[in-house]
């Protein structure tokens, strides 16, 4: 781009910082496959590579790019887009997905384009807003998580994300292994995905299920195994008529509410506490007797949908809480825990 002519492959090698056309032919054969497999990387990823005569004295062929072709015109984005692409690019924590979106957001900063907030990711938004967004219960493909802290995350840590996302993205179709509520049973799906959507919280897969031959909504943390991608990529074509929102907040289940005690370290976890509520001295509940928990901890009440969830937040927080009942919540944290401690957790009590 830095000139108008068009450059030999012997120029680039010797302009270009890391081609080093070399002596022998076992060199000038290795930086001539180095550079062929760079332009077709540059053609790839959509860069015009123009080929052409550097002059009319020579048959070598030479290349260039030019700038009219690859620029892009000014971006010219309005306070409320570049919130909502800022807020988009920082909700990422799946690892897959936040680096590309950071990397979106440093191109538009670099291009002029200012963002509320500042930082690595991108911009900030407001926790009240962005918690009215959540509890509104709103699907969308990027659907806002449990709050972590005062910064909004998607959550995709089920281990069928990644996997149904590329069967989305290259419309492919998938086969995998499903658990519905209240089976033990565990049957294959095979099925035409149509979208990756967040409803309160929880990602659902939406697509045609092939064997029982109608629509279909599977959430994720369902997936009881690998999802596998079979068949031609470009094989699944989504009709145009379908809402995929409307699917989901119409067959997913209604969550059924349960209370949390927990012992809350004072002084820390304050997003845990804006949701919780402090419990009086008396028994809990009054036929039980008081649960025994260290003195410099506050006892709390929180109220959760999802066990699973709540118990890959509450490990977040370490040794600063305890979780006290219900006994399937404090079993769940204790067994993240232990996960997470490895071989050195083998053979401890609970």
């Amino acid at each position: 781009m830095a000139t108008s002519r068009f450059l030999a492959v012997s120029e680039l090698g010797e302009l270009v910082e890391g081609y080093e056309p070399g002596v022998t032919a076992e060199e000038q054969d290795a930086f001539r496959r180095m550079f062929e497999r760079d332009k077709a990387y540059l053609r790839e990823i959509g860069i015009p590579l123009e080929t052409g005569r550097g002059s009319v004295f020579s048959d070598e062929v030479g290349y260039r790019i030019h700038r009219g072709d690859y620029a892009l015109p000014d971006l010219a984005l309005a306070p409320d887009e570049a919130a909502a692409l800022a807020l988009a690019g920082s909700l990422w924590s799946v690892a897959a997905l936040a680096g590309p979106a950071a990397s979106a957001l440093r191109k538009l900063a670099a291009s002029g384009v200012s963002a509320p907030g500042g930082g690595e990711g991108g911009g900030t938004v407001t926790v009240g807003e962005a918690r009215r967004d959540a509890d509104a219960g709103g699907a969308a493909a990027v659907g806002l998580g449990m709050l972590d802290g005062f910064e909004p995350r998607v959550d995709a840590a089920e281990p069928a994300f990644e996997a149904c996302l590329a069967a989305v993205q290259t419309g492919r179709v998938i086969r995998f292994p499903y658990r519905k509520v209240g089976d033990a049973e565990v049957v294959e799906r095979h099925v035409e995905p149509w979208g990756v959507l967040s409803w309160r919280g929880r990602w659902y897969l939406v697509g045609h299920d092939l064997r029982r031959g109608a629509e279909r909504v599977f959430r994720l943390s369902r997936v009881a195994g690998a999802v596998r991608l079979v068949g031609p990529a470009g094989a699944v074509v989504v009709p145009a008529d379908v809402d995929l929102s409307a699917m989901v907040s119409a067959q997913a289940p209604a969550e059924r509410v349960r209370t949390a005690t927990l012992a809350v370290r004072q002084g820390t976890c304050h997003a845990l506490r804006r949701g919780a509520q402090a419990v009086s001295t008396g028994c809990i509940p009054p036929a039980r007797p008081r649960p025994v928990f260290p003195a410099d901890m506050d006892l709390l009440e929180r109220t959760f949908t999802d066990t699973e969830r709540f118990a890959r937040w509450i490990v977040g927080s370490g040794p600063d809480v305890l979780v006290l009942d219900p006994p399937e919540l404090r079993t769940a944290v204790i067994d993240r825990l232990r996960a997470a401690a490895g071989p050195a957790a083998e053979g401890e009590g609970r």
